[in-house]
């Protein structure tokens, strides 16, 4: 059976820093509600200004160190001294839309059931993840509100202890009613991935109706107390390209951050250099309407650049990983949903997480393993003429 799955991509851009800032992070052993209906095999194995300038931050002395004096494990970090505190996890490929940029119209083909992670795996490993030093997880996807746990999933999570933030990012079709309970459960960011504001165009691209459910969603975050709601839009010549300031009008009175995100290449999306939109044209549409735009102070591992419009509630930013990458602060890895660990998004290679944590491996022996392909971490990816020449997995296999 031939099913398929949407999702936007969240990606790292911002000006180079030579320099990174190191995260807190804590140490913890693994909590009551991590182990509650853990697989006995696995609980045996766990105990502003217009410069455009981007902020930079030194390096302690003890590069395993922040200037806090939390310590991250050697196991994140790559040779280059880049300390990766920030884990992607993609609970499921199947989605409940067909993005164009997200597959190929023939659909993909999706891991069958058993060879994805299950609930207690996903915990087992996020557990070895941040009693090693991460302190943020985003839940991707296909569409991470899909899975019938997801409740259970942000709760369990939510409770490790060195955990500061737990985020989403989702397409909003079905998150305005599951809301509040992902919220009780220990959710504290949502991304809401929307491209056009117009509803024909919308079922064009998604391949689906449900334009108003995604606009209820903005809106519903909003009402629970989510602040900013992040919105992602990917902008794309002669599809959306010409909404660009009307998705910064959301930003006027609500706290909403829209976040522009340059077209990127991923197996069977039709890339082509044509439909991108560099972000220096973004930029300039944006300003010539909107000259009271300042950049903002930006964390030297954010993703985007950031900016704030005089007289707006939210503010609006950039995500640029194809014209002007910020591989050098990047601070990202991903566990796809088949259990491969990934740590560059556009880089071909992954290990198995899932395989030797199924062979009853050790929780040493899994860091040994995430720690040996942290160290292979290339210094920066390709340019994007290479990567679309590059084979790599279609978007909604990786994750969003």
């Amino acid at each position: 059976m031939r099913r398929t799955v949407s999702k936007i991509t969240d990606w790292h851009l911002g000006f180079r820093n030579s320099n990174f800032f190191l995260v807190d992070s804590q140490l913890g052993w693994l909590p009551s509600v991590l182990t509650s209906g853990t697989d006995d095999h696995l609980l045996h194995k766990s105990v502003a200004n217009m410069n455009y300038a981007t902020s930079s931050a030194n390096l302690s002395e003890d590069p395993s160190k922040d200037k806090d004096n939390h310590r991250v494990s050697d196991m994140l970090i790559d040779s280059f001294g880049r300390m990766h505190t920030y884990l992607r996890i993609s609970l499921t490929e199947r989605c409940n839309l067909r993005c164009h940029y997200c597959m190929p119209p023939e659909g993909v083909d999706l891991t069958p059931k058993p060879q994805l992670l299950s609930l207690n795996e996903i915990l087992r490993l996020a557990y070895l993840f941040v009693t090693s030093g991460v302190d943020k997880i985003r839940l991707t996807g296909g569409e991470p509100t899909v899975r019938k746990d997801i409740e259970e999933a942000c709760f369990r999570l939510s409770k490790l202890k060195g955990l500061k933030t737990l985020a989403m990012t989702t397409n909003g079709l079905t998150l305005a009613r599951k809301l509040p309970k992902l919220k009780e459960s220990g959710l504290t960011s949502v991304n809401i991935s929307l491209d056009t504001l117009v509803p024909a165009k919308f079922e064009f691209l998604t391949r689906r109706k449900g334009h108003e459910k995604v606009m209820e969603s903005i809106n519903a975050a909003i009402e629970v107390g989510y602040n900013p709601v992040k919105v992602n839009c990917v902008v794309m010549r002669g599809f959306n390209d010409d909404e660009i300031c009307d998705f910064v009008e959301l930003t006027r009175d609500r706290p909403i951050n829209i976040r522009f995100i340059e077209f990127m290449p991923f197996d069977g999306n039709v890339w082509n250099v044509k439909k991108l939109v560099p972000y220096a044209e973004m930029l300039d549409t944006v300003v010539k309407k909107f000259p009271g735009l300042r950049r903002m102070q930006d964390h030297p591992t954010e993703t985007a650049k950031n900016f704030k419009i005089d007289g707006h509630h939210g503010n609006v930013s950039f995500i640029t990983s194809m014209t002007e990458h910020f591989c050098a602060g990047c601070n990202r890895l991903r566990l796809l949903a088949d259990g491969n660990f990934k740590v560059c998004l556009f880089g071909p290679s992954e290990v198995s997480l899932r395989d030797p944590l199924r062979q009853n491996a050790s929780d040493d022996e899994l860091r040994e393993i995430i720690g040996a392909a942290v160290k292979r971490k290339k210094a920066a990816h390709a340019g994007m003429f290479d990567i679309a020449k590059t084979v790599n997995r279609p978007m909604i296999h990786i994750g969003g």
